[in-house]
């Protein structure tokens, strides 16, 4: 196990030492400590990057980079928080900061067309990811492509894409999960179940693609919430959802079970269910 801080104090207590015999050499003392720097730093980096909050991590990376503003890792960090941090616009212009380096990658400019489409800027997004050679094969690219792709209603194109970043990952739940929404707006709502399904069964506790099921679900007609695992309070919120489904659709008596099931299956008083369930009520009776 390393110790980081006892090898500072070992190299300071070097340099001290030297500094006795021959008079301190201020100079060597701080080349010392910018190496002892670097290497605490990297570890702090990505200490910031990965527990931090967003907002504090900004304000870390913006200091270590003003202070430093060559190191291309520091300005990475940046980027990424304050991507974290959803302060996209401010990252945008980060990550095309990180992309004018010399010593960026084609990763880079990946990072930068998500801070785009998160931006909502997608034509500059597809003007980055055209740019990067077709040799780069990462899942991040093509999922990106495969939503540009959906933005333009290019649906073959994005079903190959989706399929290609399914390929290249080991955790493809949140992939599955964007295209089974992609089927779900295109009107193919047994394609977008079978997904949204898939993703669940890679991981358990995305609620979103859960939520998602039963749209999709509901848009066939089929009011029977899916066996899959939830909690009480999801259980509840699901079938809520279920049950605007249901009335979208035109059953409207339905969609009014599955709200009050909704508000009595929820632990505490189901606020949006109780408005949802008002609402459908008073217009029935005008």
């Amino acid at each position: 196990m390393r110790h980081p801080f006892i090898v500072t104090l070992c190299l300071t207590g070097a340099v001290v030492l030297s500094g006795c015999e021959k008079g301190i050499d201020t100079e060597a003392v701080d080349r010392e400590f910018q190496g002892v720097n670097v290497i605490d730093g990297t570890n702090l980096n990505e200490v910031m990057l990965s527990v931090s909050d967003p907002n504090e991590a900004v304000s870390y990376f913006q200091r270590a980079s003003s202070g430093d503003p060559d190191r291309i890792d520091l300005a990475r960090g940046l980027a990424l928080s304050l991507i974290r941090a959803k302060r996209h616009t401010e990252g945008v212009a980060a990550w095309a900061r990180v992309v004018d380096n010399t010593a960026s990658t084609a990763d880079d400019r990946v990072e930068l067309a998500d801070a785009l489409i998160r931006n909502n800027e997608w034509e500059r997004a597809e003007t980055v990811l055209n740019a990067i050679p077709p040799t780069h094969e990462t899942y991040k690219r093509y999922r990106l492509e495969a939503m540009i792709a959906d933005s333009k209603q290019q649906w073959d194109k994005a079903d190959s894409f989706y399929e290609t970043a399914v390929g290249l990952t080991t955790t493809p739940a949140s992939v599955m999960n964007n295209w089974g929404f992609s089927k779900l707006t295109r009107g193919d709502f047994s394609g977008a179940e079978r997904l949204f399904t898939e993703a669940i069964r890679n991981e358990e506790s995305l609620f979103t693609a859960k939520n998602n099921l039963v749209l999709a679900r509901g848009s066939q007609g089929n009011y029977v919430l899916p066996v899959v695992p939830m909690t009480q309070i999801e259980r509840a919120e699901l079938l809520h959802t279920m049950g605007l489904a249901a009335v979208k659709r035109g059953d409207v008596v339905t969609g009014q079970g599955l709200l009050r099931e909704a508000i009595e299956t929820h632990p505490q008083h189901f606020e949006a269910a109780a408005r949802s369930l008002n609402a459908l009520e008073t217009n029935v009776v005008n």
